[in-house]
């Protein structure tokens, strides 16, 4: 058995969102030729993601708003045959094309198709190499570059149709991830951890109060080493505490010191460093059990070196 698993597929390439947006398709290809020129490729068990049921995206989302996204695309594709634009516009920085609908249902397939595969046993953990990313797609809304929350699905699933009691969500990314904490804020079956650069977008998570969030917002040029010195003091105590059966990452390298959507100073080292403590909980509570999908990272270098950083530790390599 491959001990991690690579989740992606073709069509999460064709979602784009116009000449020069950050969050573009060539995320992806980067990831890729990194994993293939450094030999990381050829341990993992790859996988292309499934289209997600809409049921099972309705664990964590409103049956109206999905149907309003569907709707979009098919009110998109009939515009573009009498001419018409070739992006739906979803806010100022969040556009659909004719391909989203689809790319949208492989990224959220892609960590359900995950969370099967861990759960079974077949591999130990496994990272989805996928966009749209989902981290700020609220139950009612899409938003922030993300249409469905992946993670916060595959959590909801893992609960809902494996019959997990506790699932804990990590977050990294350099922003709040406010559409996942608007989903589970409350159910304590999930824990959610994050820490995120404050104040910047979506300039939210200051305010949550509830029980199972661990929220910790940092100033801008927050280096690695303060961003250890954190998890180890206000995360890695509540995890061992809460003993997760299952622990899913929303994997967000935009905290990186040379992405320019953010302005933390994290390298790879430290995200590595962040994995394994992950994994040290995930061996002693959750038998290994890790789901990862990538969220944020638009500096296509410093994101392929981060993914790679990250998936080493996953696989053991």
């Amino acid at each position: 058995m491959n001990a991690t698993g690579y989740f992606t597929h073709k069509d999460c390439r064709k979602h784009e969102m116009g000449e020069g947006h950050p969050e573009c398709p060539e995320r992806l290809d980067a990831i890729e030729d990194w994993l293939l020129a450094t030999g990381v490729a050829d341990a993992l068990d790859r996988r292309d993601a499934p289209l997600a049921p809409l049921g099972d995206i309705e664990l964590a989302h409103e049956r109206m708003m999905v149907a309003a996204i569907r709707g979009l695309s098919d009110r998109l594709a009939d515009d573009i045959k009498a001419g018409g634009p070739a992006y739906a516009q979803i806010d100022p920085d969040t556009a659909m094309n004719v391909h989203t609908w689809t790319a949208a249902l492989r990224a959220a397939g892609a960590a359900l198709a995950a969370t099967d595969s861990v759960i079974a046993g077949e591999m130990e953990n496994a990272f989805c190499a996928v966009r749209p990313p989902g981290h700020h797609a609220e139950r009612g809304k899409a938003m922030g570059f993300c249409f469905f929350n992946n993670i916060a699905i595959a959590a909801k699933y893992a609960l809902e149709r494996h019959g997990l009691k506790r699932v804990a969500i990590v977050d990294f990314d350099v922003h709040h991830g406010n559409g996942t904490e608007d989903i589970i804020r409350g159910d304590n079956r999930v824990l959610m951890l994050s820490f995120f650069q404050h104040p910047l977008y979506p300039f939210s998570g200051t305010e949550s109060h509830a029980s199972n969030l661990v929220n910790i917002p940092v100033p801008a040029y927050t280096k690695g080493m303060d961003i250890r010195d954190m998890i180890e003091t206000m995360w890695i105590p509540r995890l061992e505490a809460f003993k997760p059966e299952m622990i899913f990452i929303s994997a967000g390298f935009d905290a990186h010191r040379d992405d320019d959507l953010g302005q933390l100073g994290l390298v790879e080292q430290d995200y590595a460093w962040i994995t394994m403590r992950i994994k040290d909980v995930a061996k002693r509570h959750a038998r290994g059990r890790i789901v990862s999908s990538l969220e944020g990272g638009y500096n296509l270098r410093a994101l392929a070196r981060s993914v790679e950083a990250h998936i080493r530790v996953l696989a053991d390599l």
